[in-house]
Formats: C-alpha cells, structure tokens, sequence
C-alpha cells in the first residue's frame, strides 16, 4: 500500500480558494498512491479562531466540492485532513472527509476532543458522538483528529471496530512536537496498528507548526517522517503486517478492562 501525506503550510497571505487550488493541485501529483492525507483545518489555520466562524462551510461546500473532485481526477482514497463545518442547524464542527476515488464521499468525522481547555476550538466548536472507520480494498481506517491522539480510549474504540490503520491530520504546535512523535508511536503499540499521521508547516496565527508528519508501524517502528517545513512525504507498506504481528503477540487478547461494564459491589 502506497499512502502519500501532504504536509502543507498555511500561509496567513494566501486566500482560502488559492490555498484549494493548490492542495487540489498536490493530491492530482499523487495520482498512483492508494491512499492520500491532508492535515487538520488546513482552510483556516487549527489556531486562526477568529477564521473558523468566517470560514465556515455546509459539509458539502466549496473545499468539498475541490476535494472530491481532485480524488476523482487522481484516482486515489482521499483523506481531505478536517474543515470547519457549519451545521445547518448552527453548531460548528472540526470534520474531517474521506472521499473514494470516485469522488464519493465514504465517511465523515466530526472530531471528538476538542483543544483549548476554556478557550479556542474547545468553545467554539461542537464535539462528535461517533466513532468512524472506513473500508478501503486492503486496509481499514480508523478516523482521529490531532487532539484526539491523547486519547487512548477512542483508538481502542476504532480497533474494536475493525480499524487496522489509524489516520491523525493535525495542527500540532511545535513547542509539544516531542508529545506528537511518542503518542503516534504509542497509539501504534498499544493498538497493533499502522499510524498515518498528518501535521502541517510553517505557522497559523503566530503559534509555530511542529511538521514532523510521521508513518508507524504496529511495532512502533518509525516507516518515514517529514521535516519541518511543507512536504510531501511517501511511504509503502503492507497492511497485512497488522494481522501477522496480532497473531505473533496477541496481546489484544488479554484485555480485561473496558470489555464490559464493571459489576456493581
């Protein structure tokens, strides 16, 4: 399996719809691969706040519209990293798409931990409910979104659901890069899984970008990461290693917590 993770930079002097046209522009040149990713809220910035109101989209609005058709053009499953979406009853959500290479959409991902503590996308977006995973020909995703990756529990979630590769788009701060690199590696030991994480470059809104996007396999072997600045990094592997190293050190098969409810005393 070909995956090809576009770290991108988002430039504050760069307009919404040039920015579309020339990611659409990068995901037609990976035309070949068999999967595709794009970082988190790359439309906007993951800390240009004051943006995510102004920039809001219906789920199926302009960046949709881009994305699906550059899969398309490309041939390729599109993981379009995560937009701000406008419900139409109101809320906002940070939604990730997953489009087939038909264009189709396959899934979408309102992400479920939302960063900023009492500030930022923590009051001004609201939180998903679901757990998604896409089927793809040899491989199944598991769909997080940067913060989620402090989260242990909604991996095991996704891997519960049959995810054997988890896909992370991020706008990780460079000041925690060091957190960034050692939970894709965790989330890919604990889990038995291939980690395909997508962070971006440069800065958004005066908070400098770790980059550092990075591949993992289910040993917590580091496959291929990224620099700093904006990159497109490609890497193959075979998805069947996640059911050889299950079966080699089955350790998922001594869980004894969180399996069922707990027995009241």
């Amino acid at each position: 399996m070909r995956a090809s993770v576009i770290q991108i930079a988002v430039d504050e002097g760069e307009s919404v719809e040039s920015r579309r046209r020339r990611v659409a522009s990068m995901v037609r040149e990976q035309a070949g691969a068999d999967l595709v990713v794009l970082p988190e809220l790359w439309t906007t910035g993951a800390f240009a706040y004051e943006a995510f109101g102004q920039e809001a989209e219906p789920l199926e609005g302009p960046t949709y519209e881009a994305m699906a058709k550059a899969a398309s053009d490309a041939g390729v499953w599109l993981h379009a990293g995560s937009v701000p979406e406008r419900d139409p009853d109101g809320p906002l959500y940070n939604t990730s798409l997953v489009f087939s290479p038909s264009g189709d959409l396959a899934a979408a991902y309102r992400k479920i931990h939302r960063f900023g503590f009492d500030k930022g996308e923590a009051v001004l977006m609201g939180a998903g409910s679901e757990l998604v995973t896409v089927r793809l020909p040899s491989t199944t995703l598991g769909l997080g979104t940067c913060y989620d990756l402090r989260f242990p529990e909604l991996f095991r979630g996704l891997v519960d659901a049959g995810a054997e590769t988890l896909v992370v788009p991020a706008g990780w701060p460079e000041r925690r890069r060091s957190h960034w690199t050692l939970l894709a590696q965790a989330r890919a030991v604990e889990n038995q899984s291939f980690v395909v994480a997508c962070g971006t470059a440069g800065t958004h809104a005066g908070v400098p970008q770790a980059g550092h996007s990075i591949v993992v396999d289910p040993w917590g072997e580091v496959l291929a990461e990224a620099g700093a600045g904006e990159e497109v990094l490609t890497v193959e592997f075979d998805p069947g290693k996640v059911a050889t190293t299950r079966e080699q050190f089955p350790a998922l098969k001594d869980r004894v917590l969180g399996l069922q409810p707990p027995r009241r005393p």
